[in-house]
């Protein structure tokens, strides 16, 4: 796997085939090994580029906090590294979050961007973490409690990991998820990302670039915009029909495909499904060929 210097550090990445590149960008608690099965058929279409966001798979771990605008700036430097001009960008998860907000800060060199399972606008407890969802996030947000279950527990690599996928991991999957991992302070980055979420204006600085970041979904009219979407039980879910409604009236050029029965972590459950759907999408949008 490829390295590059950014910063003070190193991001690793997975790439494959030629021509406009896709970036497909990953959450948490994975790595650019959630599109081992997906890139290839992507590179099919262009040149397929999946980066380990930093303190993440492959990549280096500085001595960074790991909030969303500590990764939002070495994914910045990655992209400039990498010289990437005119990208479709794929995010999961807050790798979805990640590429609007450098969407919404780079809309020259943005062709397209596709989503799933990830934020697209600011959150509330009621409408994004109803029921029993609310004490999960609050526990894991509160200090104490949440180095207890994400350092010591390993609780989104040991337990989330496969609560989210409907079909359930091999060992050797697993495996790969918790390599970069191993110890307590490894696991920063994962205890990092749901003290991110941007939930009724906190933590301030997210909410302030998610803000932005909606604004652009529904001003972007120039830019084909892609929300993929599964049949799975609600409470795996982050994007259900309230979500998909919302998307429907405020985001510019979009369309919305269904990928059948999956939990959250959907590249595992559905990737045939996802890299068709991302593939027919492409080739109907003229503009992702190169002249």
């Amino acid at each position: 796997m490829p390295t590059i210097s950014v910063l003070d550090s190193t991001m690793a990445y997975s790439s494959c085939g030629e021509g406009t590149p896709f970036v497909l960008i990953h959450g948490n608690p994975t790595s650019s090994y959630v599109w081992r099965n997906i890139l290839p058929h992507i590179g099919n279409t262009g040149r397929a580029l999946a980066p380990d966001l930093i303190g993440m798979g492959a990549s280096g771990k500085p001595a960074i906090d790991y909030g969303f605008l500590d990764t939002a700036r070495y994914l910045d430097a990655w992209f400039d590294a990498m010289e990437l001009d005119d990208v479709v960008l794929v995010g999961h998860d807050w790798g979805g979050a990640l590429a609007l907000d450098w969407a919404t800060r780079h809309p020259d060199r943005v062709r397209g961007v596709a989503l799933f399972e990830t934020i697209l606008r600011p959150m509330t407890w009621d409408e994004h973490f109803p029921g029993d969802a609310r004490a999960r996030i609050e526990a894991l947000r509160a200090p104490g409690t949440g180095e207890t279950k994400v350092l010591d527990e390993n609780f989104f690599l040991e337990i989330a990991l496969h609560r989210t996928v409907l079909g359930g991991l091999s060992e050797t999957d697993v495996d790969a998820y918790r390599a970069p991992y191993p110890s307590r302070e490894s696991r920063r980055p994962l205890l990092a990302w749901p003290r991110s979420f941007p939930i009724e204006g906190s933590p301030a600085e997210v909410d302030a670039r998610v803000s932005a970041y909606s604004e652009w979904l529904a001003e972007s009219t120039e830019v084909p915009k892609l929300l993929l979407t599964f049949s799975g039980p609600a409470e795996l879910l982050m994007i259900g029909p309230d979500e998909v409604a919302w998307s429907r009236s405020n985001i510019a050029n979009l369309e919305v495909t269904e990928c059948g029965p999956a939990g959250h972590l959907a590249p595992e459950d559905q990737p045939s499904a996802i890299a068709a759907a991302i593939t027919e999408w492409t080739q109907r949008q003229h503009r992702f060929s190169r002249e």
